[in-house]
């Protein structure tokens, strides 16, 4: 019998970034192989197939609204088969006082040890490295444009 899917859920605050500049981090190929420090291949269209991790993580986006969502179907190379289907991310940013609030649900992930595994790497690989990205001044608060 096949295990229940899991979910998990974040909320993560960067500070001293827009929701645009987090939003660009995670959707541009410079950025975010900069911030993760691993090479990626991402972009800002619907439709348009990923890989980050070196091709450890693929996916497609599946909603994208500038500077507040990002929805993705999304895999890594530990799915046990190809008919395994791809897990949901799904990331909505607001702005708070001092930065942005990331809320991140990571829905029908297959197996509660990857759940866990990725529970814990959200943190080490992208919302810990993002947090010091922005922190060294990357981020730049715009009064105008």
């Amino acid at each position: 019998m096949p295990e229940k899917s899991h979910t998990i859920r974040q909320v993560v605050i960067i500070p001293n970034a827009t929701p645009l500049e987090v939003f660009r981090a995670l959707t541009n190929t410079k950025l975010h192989s900069e911030i993760t420090g691993s090479p990626a291949k991402v972009n800002a269209r619907v439709g348009a197939k990923f890989t980050a991790w070196d091709g450890y993580i693929s996916g497609k986006n599946v909603k994208l609204t500038k500077g507040k969502k990002i929805v993705q179907e999304w895999r890594t190379t530990e799915w046990e088969d190809e008919s395994t289907p791809s897990s949901i991310l799904d990331i909505t940013l607001k702005p708070v006082k001092d930065g942005t609030e990331l809320t991140m649900v990571h829905s029908n992930i297959p197996s509660a040890k990857l759940a866990k595994n990725f529970d814990e790497g959200w943190y080490e690989s992208y919302w810990n490295p993002m947090k010091e990205h922005f922190k060294k001044g990357n981020g730049k608060k715009r009064t105008s444009n």
